[in-house]
């Protein structure tokens, strides 16, 4: 059978390297995706310490004096397992309670800050939704 005899076909997409121009477009999707999650974690609203709930501006208080606090984990290690927080070494950050009027438990506002002692913070974030998102606290 000679060249001319053949039917004509249209390559398949594996042949005309179609399958490795979605795998490479693929690859980097999931690149971009990785570093704008990176930039949303360094890139946290904002919120003054005045603006938070009455409840909030209490707990902070407390937490430059040192304490008493009123919650038994109020001062126990933060993890950010959710890693929307900067990254830091564990027992960077430290979680307190903002109690929420009406709740019978401990309800989902905290304030989570880091540093070295916990009483001097660098830095504090406050969550209304039990660490789904974070604020971080402008003096």
């Amino acid at each position: 059978m000679s060249l001319l005899s053949r039917p004509l076909r249209w390559p398949t997409w594996r042949e005309s390297g179609l399958a490795a121009f979605l795998a490479a477009s693929l690859l980097v999707s999931a690149q971009l995706q990785a570093k704008d999650t990176k930039q949303l974690a360094s890139g946290l609203e904002t919120v003054a310490l005045s603006a938070l709930p009455r409840e909030a501006q209490t707990t902070h208080r407390l937490i430059l004096a040192g304490g008493p606090f009123p919650h038994g984990k109020d001062g126990t290690v933060f993890g950010n397992r959710e890693r929307i927080l900067p990254s830091k070494a564990r027992g960077y950050y430290h979680e307190y309670t903002v109690t929420t009027p009406g709740a019978r438990n401990r309800g989902a506002r905290r304030l989570v800050c880091g540093g070295k002692p916990p009483s001097t913070p660098d830095v504090c974030y406050y969550t209304a939704d039990h660490y789904a998102s974070f604020k971080q606290v402008a003096p």
